[in-house]
C-alpha cells in the first residue's frame, strides 16, 4: 500500500518529488537541483511547522522552534503580544497559533520594529487588515526564502528608474538588472531604491555603483564565512553521497538554516550599524575639532 502524497508546498512534498524524479534528471539537471533547493527553503519559510512538530508545546519547546528564548516569550506575554497558553494543571501548553504569531513577532523585531509598533500591527492583523498591503511586510515576514522579489517591467520604465544610460549598462553588467528583449527585470529593487534615495543628497549614481563594486566582494567573503559555519553543523547529519535522512530530519535542518540566515543577517547588521555609527562620530568629531581650532586662531585680517 503506497503512502499518501504529502500536502503540496511543504518540505515533505518537495522531498517526495525529488525522490520520485528519474536518477538521470537528479544527477544531470542543474535547473532541477536549483528549483528543488528554492522550493525547500520557500516551504520552510511558509510552513515552519513542517519540521516534525506536534502542535502542542511547552514554553521551552516553543522557544526552540521559534528561535527565541523563554524569557522573551514571557515578556511578549506580559506586553500582550501573545495570547495566554492552555493550562493543564501546572503545565502551560502553547499551540501552532502561538508559534506562528511568535515567528511573526520575532521577524518584525529582527527588522527593527519596537514592541509598541509590533503590538499595533498585530492588532491590525487581528482586525482583518492586510499587513502586506499596509506595510509591505507580506513577503518579508511570511513570504519566500528570497529576501528580494525581482520586479519585471518594460525596458523604458527600467531605464527611467535608473535615469542614467551609463549607470544602467553598468547595473546590467553587475546582474542587478537583467534585460530580455523589450522587458527588464530588476533583481535587486531595494538596492536601486537605496541608490535613488542617496542620489537625492547629491551623490552621483556612478559613485554609488563604484562603492557597490568595492563592497560586494567583502560582503561575499563575510557571507561565505557565515554559511560555512552553518554548513559545518548540517554536514554532520547530511553527508554528500549518502542517502538523505528522514523527511522530518531534513525539514528540521532546513528550518534551522532559515533561522540561521535571519540571525546571521541580524548579527552582521548590528555590527555594521555600530561600525558606521563609530566612523560617523569620528568624522564629525574631527570636523568639529578643526572648526574650533580655526575659530580659536587670532583673526589677522582684523588687525
Amino acid at each position: 500500500m503506497t503512502s499518501p502524497r504529502p500536502q503540496p508546498g511543504t518540505i515533505a512534498s518537495v522531498l517526495y518529488n525529488v525522490r520520485r524524479a528519474p536518477q538521470r534528471v537528479r544527477r544531470q539537471s542543474r535547473d532541477f537541483i536549483e528549483t528543488a533547493v528554492t522550493q525547500l527553503f520557500d516551504a520552510a519559510v511558509r510552513h515552519p511547522a513542517d519540521a516534525g512538530t506536534s502542535g502542542e508545546y511547552r514554553i521551552e519547546e516553543l522557544a526552540r522552534l521559534a528561535g527565541t528564548t523563554t524569557r522573551n516569550i514571557r515578556v511578549y506575554r506580559d506586553r500582550g503580544l501573545l495570547p495566554p497558553p492552555l493550562r493543564v494543571g501546572r503545565i502551560a501548553l502553547f499551540n501552532d497559533t502561538h508559534l506562528t504569531r511568535l515567528r511573526l513577532i520575532t521577524s518584525m523585531l529582527d527588522r527593527g520594529y519596537n514592541i509598541a509598533h509590533v503590538r499595533e500591527m498585530l492588532r491590525a492583523w487581528e482586525e482583518g487588515k492586510n499587513l502586506g498591503d499596509v506595510l509591505g511586510l507580506e513577503t518579508a515576514i511570511v513570504g519566500t526564502w528570497a529576501t528580494e522579489k525581482p520586479q519585471t517591467m518594460p525596458l523604458p520604465q527600467a531605464r527611467q528608474l535608473v535615469d542614467d544610460a551609463t549607470a544602467f549598462d553598468r547595473l546590467v553588467a553587475l546582474h542587478v538588472i537583467r534585460v530580455e528583449g523589450e522587458q527588464a527585470t530588476v533583481t535587486r529593487p531595494k538596492l536601486i531604491e537605496a541608490f535613488n534615495e542617496i542620489r537625492g543628497y547629491g551623490v552621483s549614481i556612478g559613485k554609488l555603483i563604484d562603492l557597490h563594486e568595492q563592497i560586494l566582494p567583502k560582503v561575499d567573503e563575510i557571507s561565505d564565512l557565515l554559511v560555512r559555519a552553518g554548513f559545518e553543523h548540517v554536514a554532520t547529519r547530511i553527508k554528500p553521497g549518502e542517502a538523505l535522512p528522514a523527511d522530518a530530519e531534513v525539514a528540521e535542518l532546513i528550518t534551522m538554516l532559515v533561522r540561521f540566515r535571519t540571525q546571521a543577517v541580524a548579527t552582521v547588521t548590528a555590527t555594521l550599524a555600530s561600525s558606521i555609527e563609530s566612523n560617523i562620530e569620528t568624522l564629525v568629531s574631527r570636523l568639529l575639532s578643526e572648526y574650533l581650532e580655526r575659530a580659536a586662531e587670532p583673526d589677522v585680517s582684523a588687525r
